[in-house]
């Protein structure tokens, strides 16, 4: 149950992401990188609910914990220069926030059950 919520949470992540990326004029190798790390996170975990062994699968939701750190930093950048919307970048880290503690949750269930 956990995943199929995480999945959703980082779905809405990734269209979040989109819409930021849209709304920024210029900037564009730093919007390119924000838009690739903020939709591989569901990219990833919707991957791994498709694993062929749970070595698969936790290397899946590592691969999307790994994006999400990355994610953060570039929101943070967006924040610190003010390059887009300072309320939306906001949500978007909370949402991140959010989505890396259920990432780190999972990953510690699918590896204690080794």
């Amino acid at each position: 149950m956990k995943e199929n919520k995480l999945r959703e949470m980082s779905l809405e992540f990734s269209v979040g992401i989109i819409q930021l990326c849209e709304s920024v004029k210029g900037h564009a190798s730093l919007v390119n990188q924000l838009e690739r790390s903020g939709t591989s996170v569901a990219a990833n975990i919707h991957e791994a609910n498709y694993a062929h062994s749970r070595a698969d699968f936790i290397a899946k939701l590592q691969i999307a914990l790994k994006e999400c750190f990355e994610t953060e930093y570039w929101l943070e950048l967006f924040q610190l220069t003010q390059i887009g919307n300072p309320d939306r970048e906001k949500e978007l880290l909370h949402q991140c926030g959010t989505i890396r503690r259920l990432l780190i949750a999972s990953l510690n269930t699918a590896k204690g059950r080794k």
